[in-house]
């Protein structure tokens, strides 16, 4: 396999674990509506024992939905600085001073814009 196949192949990839990552972001989309609407029709001041379990128990939700959130954008910025790299070290290899143009004929930042800087 030559280096343009597997850099393409490197780029395929990449954009495979995209799709995968909007998939999970549509379902947790759906499966969020979901219990938003069980949530309103179901709990009240009247299921809580206290004030302070009406607070927890939607923080720890909520820090949940954080965590998740903070994941998927370390999993992004690291997709983010490998493509990132590549373009770079492709850009090198194909006199990286001529504006870019190289296996893609693209030119500038590759509409990565500040990302991972």
């Amino acid at each position: 396999m030559s280096r343009e196949q597997a850099l393409l192949h490197m780029l395929d990839a990449a954009s495979k674990i995209q799709w995968n990552i909007a998939m999970i972001l549509e379902a947790k989309a759906v499966e969020a509506e979901k219990m938003r609407n069980w949530t309103l029709n179901h709990l009240n001041s009247d299921a809580f024992a206290s004030h302070e379990n009406q607070l927890s128990e939607p923080l720890q939700i909520h820090g949940q939905i954080v965590e998740l959130l903070e994941g998927l954008t370390k999993m992004e910025n690291g997709l983010c600085s490998n493509l990132k790299a590549l373009l770079v070290q492709e850009e090198e290899e194909y006199g990286g001073g001529g504006g870019g143009e190289g296996m893609f004929g693209g030119g500038g930042d590759y509409g990565l814009g500040d990302m991972g800087k």
